[in-house]
């Protein structure tokens, strides 16, 4: 556990927190490893959890028609966040996420730390404002990842 408090405390999302908000995400937190190619998660379907890259590559995805392949709108890497459905509701995930090499990351359950939220509002608050930041940056790759930005039109 120290080692996971001290890895969390060093990551840019948690940087600076609070000790008892850090306790609170800890008791949230766990390893987990993917292997290349491994689908964290699929767009549409639930979203209770997120993830702290720790050394790997993970693609964020868009399948923007059926029949062309991903649009791959981020690549993050280590000590980047994967995941922010999980804090605002339908509570559902916005694309799909892709392992691109084996990936070792802490994974944090996103349910259980909403609960937590509920019940201090502070730290709701708190990761609120760290979160919205990364929506941002992922907002933006996807506009620039857009084919008609780039288009001429008569």
């Amino acid at each position: 556990m120290k080692k996971l408090k001290s890895i969390l405390s060093k990551t840019p999302i948690f940087k600076g927190l609070n000790n008892r908000f850090l306790k609170i995400i800890l008791d949230c937190a766990s390893e987990v490893r993917f292997e290349p190619e491994e689908l964290i998660f699929r767009e549409g379907e639930s979203a209770n959890n997120f993830y702290i890259i720790l050394q790997g590559n993970v693609s964020i995805e868009a399948l923007m028609a059926p029949e062309r392949e991903p649009i791959i709108i981020q690549n993050l890497g280590e000590n980047e966040v994967v995941g922010w459905s999980w804090l605002f509701p339908p509570h559902r995930w916005h694309f799909d996420a892709r392992a691109t090499e084996p990936t070792q990351a802490i994974s944090i359950d996103g349910k259980l730390l909403r609960e937590k939220c509920e019940e201090d509002h502070d730290l709701g608050f708190e990761l609120m404002k760290r979160f919205a930041n990364i929506i941002e940056q992922r907002l933006r790759s996807v506009r620039l990842q857009n084919p008609d930005m780039y288009a001429v039109h008569a």
